[in-house]
């Protein structure tokens, strides 16, 4: 698993931050932020591109999405003890997707067309600014020959790409897949855009406590930037290679709400049936559910949608022993990079049986009355955790993670 975070540029770092309850949100720095609606964000802090490039041209041919991406692959290959794809290069794919794609090389291009023509637009910049690149200079890295594409949608990006590699593996068509996304839209149209759609928090004078899902005085979401790239791989073929295992993924429900471009719907029908498909390709009762990491994202709307979701498919079960928590709290929403972040999570949850906490939730709002495992980390034994990502356009998309017994 390889992660580029506001909390954390390695697993460990992420993990050790995330479960001490320590947010990565603070005023914005890659611009000035001074004219906008919001002015925090989660940035990613002490990453230095040419760690992982060879050359400082290879990092000025590559947007930033690109860097953060290339970054985390390479950790998550580092963590699988891999330094060149195991077996077949033909049988190992790369799936990295992006919600947005190069928007900081787009805008700068732009700049460059209006004020000065275009005869000095940068040869490179459709390549940085697509956002399949992400997905093929990693390929290119590792000589991966396996299925290659970018998934794109919204908020539920990555969570779709480990969704689909897993598919393609149970289906035979890879034995390896390096999965994930990246996102890197802490830019003027990025901030200005959502800020149009009064979709953020402006709480900025407080920004550690801005991002607060399912508080009664959240007032939206904070923008992250990051990366999560994880190795799948099928069962035997990382046994014979004696690979260290943090778990299985063992469901992947997809659904469209088919109702509105950015709002849910109101009891969000299409994130329960995601929800129910993914444990019944899991083979498992909702009783069997330890810990959800919520898509969460400190929305007045989506965050009751969810917990309204949640309670339809859970029942009973949902009041009681279920444990459910939004580590967007401390991240900010990484969009494109969200899903496959938050899987990393749930591995390192059902690993270390600690659940990380839902940071600056107080006082819930109404409807919000399950264990959000406010403020604080929470021991417990979690075998069975699901993950929920839904993205703009009425994308739903669920994964459930088990332990690995051997």
């Amino acid at each position: 698993m390889g992660v580029i975070t506001p909390v954390g540029n390695d697993v460990d770092t992420f993990w050790q931050n995330l479960t001490a309850g320590h947010s990565g949100i603070g005023p914005i720095t890659h611009f000035d932020a001074s004219l906008y609606d919001c002015r925090i964000a989660g940035e990613v802090r002490g990453f230095e591109p040419l760690a992982y490039f060879k050359t400082p041209k290879d990092v000025r041919r590559t947007d930033r999405f690109t860097q953060l991406a290339v970054a985390a692959a390479k950790n998550a290959m580092a963590d699988a003890g891999l330094s060149e794809p195991v077996g077949d290069p033909e049988r190992f794919g790369c799936m990295i997707g992006s919600g947005i794609g190069g928007l900081k090389t787009t805008s700068d291009q732009h700049t460059v067309l209006m004020n000065k023509g275009p005869g000095r637009l940068s040869p490179f910049m459709i390549p940085m600014l697509i956002g399949n690149m992400a997905s093929g200079i990693v390929s290119m890295e590792y000589g991966l020959q396996g299925p290659n594409f970018a998934t794109v949608s919204a908020c539920a990006t990555s969570a779709h790409s480990v969704g689909e590699a897993w598919r393609l593996i149970r289906e035979g068509d890879a034995d390896a897949f390096l999965a994930g996304g990246s996102e890197a839209a802490i830019v003027p149209l990025g901030i200005g855009g959502f800020s149009a759609m009064k979709a953020m928090s402006t709480r900025n004078d407080d920004p550690t406590a801005a991002s607060r899902p399912w508080d009664k005085d959240r007032d939206g979401f904070i923008m992250g930037e990051g990366a999560g790239i994880l190795v799948l791989e099928e069962l035997e073929h990382a046994k014979k290679r004696g690979a260290r295992i943090y778990g299985e993924i063992v469901g992947y429900g997809m659904t469209a709400d088919a109702y509105h471009m950015s709002a849910p719907l109101p009891n969000h029908e299409q994130a329960q049936r995601s929800m129910r498909i993914a444990l019944t390709k899991a083979g498992l009762n909702t009783t069997d559910v330890d810990y959800i990491n919520a898509h969460g994202t400190s929305t007045p709307i989506g965050d009751v949608a969810e917990v309204r979701a949640v309670k339809a498919v859970f029942g009973d079960h949902a009041r009681g022993k279920l444990l459910v928590s939004s580590t967007k709290s401390m991240t900010g929403h990484l969009l494109g990079a969200a899903g496959a972040v938050e899987t990393v999570v749930c591995l390192k949850t059902v690993n270390t049986g600690v659940i990380p906490p839902t940071i600056n939730l107080h006082s819930p709002g109404e409807e919000c009355d399950l264990d959000f495992v406010p403020l604080t980390a929470r021991e417990a034994k979690v075998k069975i955790a699901l993950n929920n990502s839904f993205g703009f356009g009425g994308h739903n998309v669920s994964l459930v993670v088990r332990a690995f017994e051997g």
